[in-house]
């Protein structure tokens, strides 16, 4: 698994958690939809460390227990 794979299976996981639908999670979040969805559809090569933040603090959470899960224990080296 690549980093944005994981990092968009992380937000899935985080919305369903929270109950919460993508668009409700882009609105509190202060992110763009569509900038959400280019990060969920992994058209995003590298989503930010700004839209992930504005993500967790929609969702109420640190950066540190987005990252804090074991979808990025064993990630594929990135540099090839």
């Amino acid at each position: 698994m690549t980093t944005k794979e994981a990092v968009a299976q992380r937000i899935l996981e985080l919305c369903s958690e929270h109950n919460m639908a993508i668009n409700a999670l882009a609105n509190i979040s202060g992110v763009a939809p569509s900038t959400l969805y280019s990060i969920l559809n992994e058209k995003s090569q590298n989503p930010g460390v700004v839209s992930i933040k504005k993500l967790c603090d929609g969702l109420e959470i640190t950066i540190r227990e987005f990252f804090d899960s074991p979808l990025f224990d064993n990630l594929e080296q990135e540099i090839k």
